[in-house]
């Protein structure tokens, strides 16, 4: 999510100390996993924050989202994919990778990061046509050379 080895692992780090602190307010009410995973990904977001991460907000009765059905890069190496995720920019990246590799819906990604249900569907559309873009793109100049 964030992009940067080294604030990856200031945020871990952020994270397990306010585990560690927080453990006796731990309810029971999710699995600890959970519980731990959710402190992670918002010491994450609060770092992306304080680099003034960027949502386009846009109004809630306007959800022209294209929810296309999740297709498979099975024509593309993970690592060409991870690598094109880290060039999105902040917004884009986070939202994807709450929705792809977190597992997160888009109500949820709203609270987490404080914006509309219609904002996190409009940055996941972005985000999946600016990687799809940012593939072909790499692809065509792998062919051409």
């Amino acid at each position: 999510m964030l992009n940067n080895r080294m604030d990856a692992e200031d945020a871990l780090q952020n994270a397990f100390i306010e585990v560690f602190r927080g453990i006796k307010s731990y309810k029971g009410k999710s699995t600890i996993g959970a519980w731990i995973k959710r402190i992670v990904i918002n010491n994450n977001i609060d770092l992306l924050k304080k680099r003034k991460i960027y949502f386009e907000e846009i109004d809630d009765r306007l959800e022209v989202v294209d929810e296309v059905e999740h297709q498979t890069v099975s024509n593309y190496d993970i690592s060409i994919v991870k690598h094109h995720i880290g060039l999105l920019p902040d917004g884009y990246r986070v939202v994807l990778s709450l929705y792809l590799l977190e597992g997160y819906d888009h109500k949820e990604i709203g609270e987490i990061l404080g914006v509309t249900e219609a904002t996190s569907k409009s940055q996941y559309s972005r985000a999946k046509k600016k990687l799809k873009n940012l593939i072909a793109s790499d692809m065509h100049l792998r062919e051409i050379s």
